[in-house]
């Protein structure tokens, strides 16, 4: 793998990224990422729009949250109903250990994300 300075998210990857300063229901620290904006967007603007994912187990009745099942049957829960735009070089992004979701599972978020925002209208 190249060195982590020439490393740019991808979509679909799993990245970790500091969500703090948080304020209010907001996430807070260090959690996973799903990548939902390109390399090239993320490159040249160094800004990253992906979703949040968490392993809170009462995730598991929530209608935004896609269960995701990693390495060592370990649960994670994609909230697709929290969209978030972050500055990945300045909060010191990284890859994530599971590396990129399937297509299937970013297809289910994109599409729990459309039924609350609409896109392409």
């Amino acid at each position: 793998m190249a060195s982590n300075a020439a490393w740019i998210p991808e979509r679909q990857d799993m990245i970790w990224i500091d969500c703090n300063p948080q304020a209010g229901r907001e996430m807070k620290d260090i959690h996973p990422l799903l990548v939902l904006s390109p390399r090239a967007f993320n490159e040249r603007t160094g800004i990253v729009i992906g979703l949040p994912m968490t392993t809170a187990v009462f995730n598991e009745t929530n209608p935004f949250a896609i269960k995701l099942i990693g390495p060592g049957r370990k649960k994670a829960y994609i909230l697709g109903h929290q969209p978030k735009s972050f500055d990945w070089r300045a909060r010191a992004a990284r890859p994530h250990p599971w590396k990129q979701v399937s297509g299937d599972i970013f297809d289910r978020a994109c599409e729990i994300l459309n039924q609350i925002i609409v896109i392409g209208k």
